[in-house]
C-alpha cells in the first residue's frame, strides 16, 4: 500500500473471482469479474439507393452545406422538401450513401410517418431504437425522453455517422433525433421545415423534373430504345406525369412489361385517366393516381388482388409471411409483380428478410381499389386474416420468451383458423438467444401490432385488442416500451369493458396499472388496482382480490403513503398463504419489510425479510430470495449486526449480479457502502457509492429514492485534503469488507468486464387479474420490470409443483 515500506497481502475467507488487493482482507470476498464486452458492429440501416436523374444541383447544394458545417466544426443538418412522389428520399439516399467511406460509424434510418395511417412516430421510441442500434442493451435505455436524448448525443459525440429521418411531420419531432459531433443528418418532408434553420439546418426544395430529365428517367426505366424512336410521344408522356419521378417510374414500368406496345398508346390511356382525376387534383397527386390506375389494370389477377388486400393493412410495412397469409401460395410471385411495377418499395432490413412498404400515395390508391373492387366479405376476411396473422405470431413469440405463461384465451374465429396463418421466422441469428430473437421480432413488428390493437373494433374483432395486448406483455417491460404499454392496455381495457369480458377486463386493469407505476403515474395505477379489487370482489374471486392488496400497497408505497402501504402488505401477507399462494404472500412480506426498513424499524424489517427469503427459496424464486437477503443485510447494518450484514449482502450481490439485476445490485452496493461507513472505511464506502450510482444511472433510476440517498451519503464523505492530492500516499483502511471491484482491476487488459446491468424484475408477468390459479405480475419495485436477455424463462419449479407456474404467482415487490 502506498505510504508503507512493508506490506503484506493476506487473504482469509473464501474468494470468488479475481482479486487485486493490498494489505489484509478478511471475510467472504465476492469480486464481480465481468465478461468481455462484445463490440457491436456499426448499424447500416439505410434503404438501398435508387437511380436519380437531374438532381446534380441538389446534391451539390447538400455537399456544399456539409463542407461548410465541417469547416466550422458543426454537425450537418439538411432538410429536403417537395411534393409527394418528387424523389425526396431518393436524393437523400444518394447523398448519404456516397458519404459512407467518410462515415464509418454507421447509418441510422427512421420513417417518421407524417403520412402514416396511425400518425407520426413518437420521437422517444425512435431514439430508443437508435440507442439499441448503437449497442445500448434494452435494459439500459432510459425511460425519460430527456435522458434518452442525452445518452444518444453522448454516444454520437465522437462517432462519425449519418442519419436519415424520412417523412418528418414537424421540426419538433426531428429535434430529439439529431446526433451530436460531426455527424450528418438528412430530413425529408412534404413541408419546407423552416424551423430547422434555427438548428443550423439547410433547407432545399425539390421541384418536379424538367421535361428533358423526366424523358431521361423514362429512357433509363425502359432501356429498350423506344424513347429514342418516339421522342415526341415520350415528352408527351412525361408531361402527363407532371415531372414526378414516382409517376414516371410507374408509367415506365407498365410500358416495360409490354415491350411491343408503343408509347403513344400509353399517352392516350394516361390522358383519359388524367381527365377523369382532374377534379380530385391535390398538389399534383392526380398525375400519380392516373399512372397508378393504369398500372393496377395491367396487373395479373393475383397481383391485383394482393394489391387491394394490402391496401387494407393498417401498418406501414409488411413481410412475405403476411402476404402469404392473405393470398396463399402465389404471394411471392404477386409481390414480385408489384415490385416490378414500382408499386412496392423494397425495405429489406439488415437481417436480410424481405420487407416491403407502399409509398403513401400508392397505399391510398390501393385502399381505394379495395373499397371499390373488393366485396365487403372479402375485405372483412382480409382484415381478420391480417389481425390473426399478427396475433398468432405474437403468441408464438410470447411462448418463446415466457414458456408456460398462463395467457388469456386466444380466439381464432370467424373463418380464420390458426393453421391458415403463415408463421414468421423467429429463428435466432448467430450468437443470439431464442428469446432475444422473439423479442426483436415483436419490437420490429410493434407498429403493425399496435395498429391492429387500435383498429380491432373497426376490423370487426374487438377481442383482438386485449388478446394482442396480453401477448405483448413480455415485450413491454423488457424493452421499456412504456408509451405502447399504457396505450395498448387502455385500448384493451376499453374493448374488454364494452364486450363484457370480465376476465380480460381484470387482466387489462392490473397489467395496465403496472405500466402506470412504471411511468410514474402512481395515482392512476392505484385507481386501476382499486377498480380491479372491486371487480374481483363482485365476481367472488377471493384470491384475485387478495392479490390486489399487494398491488395497492405498491401504489401507496410509490406515493409515499407508507402507513397505508404497510397495512395493505400486512393483510396480503396473512391472506395470500391462507388462500394457497405462498409465494405471493412471501413477496407481500418482503414489501412489508421494505417499508419497515425505510421507516427505521430495523428489527421488523430483518424478521420479515428473512421469513420472506425462506419461502421464496423453497419456491425456487432465486431472484426474489436474493433481494430478500439484500434487504436483511441492510436491516442488519441498521441494527449494528455487521458480520451478519456482510454475509447477507455478499450473497445477495453475487446472486443479483449473476442475473444482471442492475437496480437491485445497486441497492445492495448501497448497503455495503453503509457497512463500510460503520466500519470506518470511508474510501471503500465512496467507491461503493460511486459504483451504485453508476448502476442506478445505467438502468434509468438516477432519480429513485435509493439513488438520491446514495448520492447524498457520498457527498457527505468528503475525502481528507491530503487524500485528494493525486501524489498523496493512500492511508490504510481497516479490513476491506465490501464486495466492490478495486480500481486496479479495471485497468488490467485481461480483466473481464462486469455483466451489463439490466432492468431487474425477474418474476412472472401479471396473471392474477383473471384466474385464481394464475401467476402474479412482476415486481414493480424493480427498476423497469424487465428481464435480462439471458433469463429467457423463469427457473424450473421445485419438485411437486405445477410446471406451468400456476398457483405460484407473486405480486411483486
Amino acid at each position: 500500500m502506498r505510504g508503507h515500506e512493508h506490506s503484506v497481502n493476506e487473504l482469509s475467507g473464501t474468494v470468488h473471482g479475481f482479486v487485486v488487493q493490498a494489505s489484509s482482507v478478511h471475510g467472504g470476498i465476492h469480486v464481480s469479474g465481468p465478461a468481455a464486452r462484445e463490440e457491436m458492429p456499426p448499424p447500416w440501416q439505410l434503404p438501398p439507393a435508387v437511380r436519380i436523374t437531374d438532381r446534380t444541383d441538389a446534391l451539390r447544394a447538400l455537399e456544399a452545406h456539409r463542407s461548410r458545417a465541417t469547416e466550422e466544426g458543426h454537425p450537418t443538418l439538411a432538410a429536403v422538401s417537395g411534393l409527394g412522389g418528387v424523389g425526396k428520399t431518393a436524393v437523400a439516399l444518394a447523398w448519404l450513401h456516397a458519404l459512407r467511406p467518410d462515415f464509418p460509424g454507421g447509418q441510422l434510418y427512421a420513417d417518421l410517418g407524417a403520412q402514416a395511417p396511425e400518425g407520426p412516430a413518437d420521437p422517444g421510441e425512435v431514439v430508443a431504437r437508435f440507442l439499441r442500434a448503437l449497442g445500448v442493451p434494452a435494459g439500459q435505455v432510459p425511460s425519460a425522453l430527456g435522458e434518452r436524448v442525452a445518452l444518444y448525443r453522448s454516444l454520437t459525440a465522437d462517432r462519425r455517422l449519418v442519419v436519415l429521418l424520412d417523412d418528418a411531420a414537424t421540426a419538433a419531432q426531428v429535434r430529439p433525433l439529431l446526433p451530436a459531433g460531426r455527424c450528418v443528418t438528412a430530413v425529408t418532408s412534404r413541408r419546407r421545415m423552416p424551423g430547422l434553420s434555427l438548428d443550423g439546418g439547410h433547407v432545399i426544395h425539390l421541384d418536379p423534373l424538367s421535361t428533358d430529365a423526366a424523358v431521361e428517367l423514362l429512357d433509363a426505366t425502359l432501356a429498350d430504345g423506344r424513347v429514342a424512336a418516339q421522342p415526341e410521344e415520350a415528352r408527351a408522356l412525361v408531361l402527363l406525369c407532371a415531372g414526378l419521378p414516382l409517376a414516371v417510374r410507374i408509367a415506365g414500368a407498365r410500358l416495360a412489361a409490354r415491350p411491343r406496345q408503343g408509347i403513344t398508346s400509353m399517352v392516350r390511356a394516361l390522358s383519359e385517366e388524367r381527365e377523369r382525376l382532374e377534379a380530385l387534383a391535390i398538389e399534383g397527386e392526380h398525375d400519380v393516381r392516373a399512372a397508378l390506375d393504369l398500372s393496377y389494370r395491367g396487373l395479373p389477377p393475383g397481383a391485383a388482388r394482393l394489391y387491394r388486400l394490402l391496401g387494407l393493412h393498417p401498418g406501414r410495412e409488411f413481410g412475405v409471411p403476411l402476404a402469404r397469409t392473405l393470398l396463399g401460395g402465389d404471394a411471392v410471385e404477386a409481390l414480385d409483380a408489384l415490385h416490378d411495377a414500382n408499386l412496392l418499395v423494397d425495405v429489406a432490413g439488415a437481417s436480410g428478410d424481405e420487407r416491403y412498404r407502399f409509398h403513401d400515395l400508392v397505399r391510398l390508391h390501393a385502399a381505394e381499389r379495395a373499397a371499390q373492387d373488393a366485396s365487403a366479405e372479402e375485405r372483412t376476411t382480409a382484415l381478420l386474416r391480417i389481425g390473426h396473422h399478427y396475433l398468432a405470431n405474437a403468441c408464438r413469440a410470447e411462448q418463446v420468451v415466457e414458456p408456460g405463461r398462463d395467457s388469456l384465451e386466444r380466439a381464432f374465429g370467424r373463418g380464420v383458423e390458426p393453421g391458415s396463418v403463415v408463421e414468421e421466422d423467429l429463428a435466432p441469428a448467430e450468437g443470439q438467444t431464442a428469446a432475444e430473437a422473439a423479442l426483436d421480432w415483436l419490437e420490429r413488428e410493434l407498429p403493425n401490432l399496435m395498429a391492429v390493437v387500435r383498429h380491432a373494433r373497426a376490423m370487426g374483432a374487438p377481442e383482438l385488442a386485449w388478446q394482442l395486448t396480453d401477448a405483448l406483455w413480455p415485450l413491454f417491460p423488457r424493452r421499456k416500451l412504456y408509451r405502447e404499454w399504457v396505450e395498448a392496455h387502455r385500448e384493451g381495457l376499453l374493448t374488454a369493458e364494452e364486450e363484457g369480458d370480465d376476465e380480460a377486463f381484470c387482466r387489462m386493469l392490473t397489467s395496465g396499472a403496472l405500466g402506470r407505476l412504471a411511468t410514474g403515474d402512481h395515482s392512476e395505477g392505484l385507481a386501476m388496482f382499486e377498480r380491479a379489487a372491486v371487480s374481483f370482489e363482485q365476481r367472488g374471486d377471493a384470491l384475485g382480490h387478495a392479490r390486489t392488496l399487494n398491488y395497492r400497497g405498491l401504489a401507496h408505497q410509490r406515493l409515499g403513503q407508507l402507513d397505508s402501504a404497510a397495512e395493505l402488505f400486512a393483510r396480503a401477507a396473512d391472506t395470500l398463504p391462507a388462500l394457497g399462494d405462498l409465494r405471493a404472500g412471501a413477496l407481500a412480506r418482503f414489501n412489508l419489510a421494505d417499508v419497515a426498513l425505510v421507516q427505521g424499524r430495523y428489527e421488523d424489517a430483518a424478521v420479515d425479510a428473512e421469513a420472506s427469503r425462506l419461502v421464496l427459496e423453497s419456491a425456487g424464486d432465486t431472484y426474489n430470495a436474493a433481494r430478500a437477503a439484500g434487504l436483511t443485510g441492510r436491516a442488519c447494518v441498521g441494527l449494528g449486526r455487521l458480520d451478519r450484514a456482510e454475509a447477507e449482502l455478499s450473497a445477495a450481490l453475487s446472486a443479483l449480479r449473476a442475473q444482471a439485476a442492475g437496480f437491485e445490485a445497486a441497492r445492495v452496493l448501497g448497503g455495503l457502502a453503509q457497512l463500510s461507513e460503520r466500519r470506518g472505511q470511508p474510501r471503500q464506502a465512496r467507491q461503493l457509492y460511486r459504483e451504485a450510482l453508476s448502476l442506478y444511472a445505467s438502468v434509468g433510476r438516477s432519480g429513485s429514492r435509493e439513488a438520491v440517498e446514495a448520492e447524498a451519503r457520498l457527498g457527505a464523505l468528503e475525502p481528507p485534503e491530503a487524500e485528494a492530492r493525486p501524489d498523496a500516499p493512500e492511508p490504510p483502511e481497516p479490513e476491506a469488507d465490501a464486495r466492490s471491484e478495486p480500481p486496479e482491476a479495471e485497468a488490467r487488459p485481461d480483466a473481464p468486464e462486469p455483466p451489463e446491468p439490466e432492468a431487474d424484475a425477474r418474476s412472472e408477468p401479471p396473471e392474477a387479474e383473471a384466474r385464481p390459479d394464475a401467476p402474479e405480475p412482476p415486481e414493480p419495485e424493480a427498476d423497469a420490470r424487465s428481464e435480462p436477455p439471458e433469463a429467457e424463462a423463469p427457473p424450473p419449479p421445485p419438485p411437486g409443483t405445477d410446471p406451468s407456474g400456476k398457483g405460484q404467482g407473486g405480486a411483486g415487490a
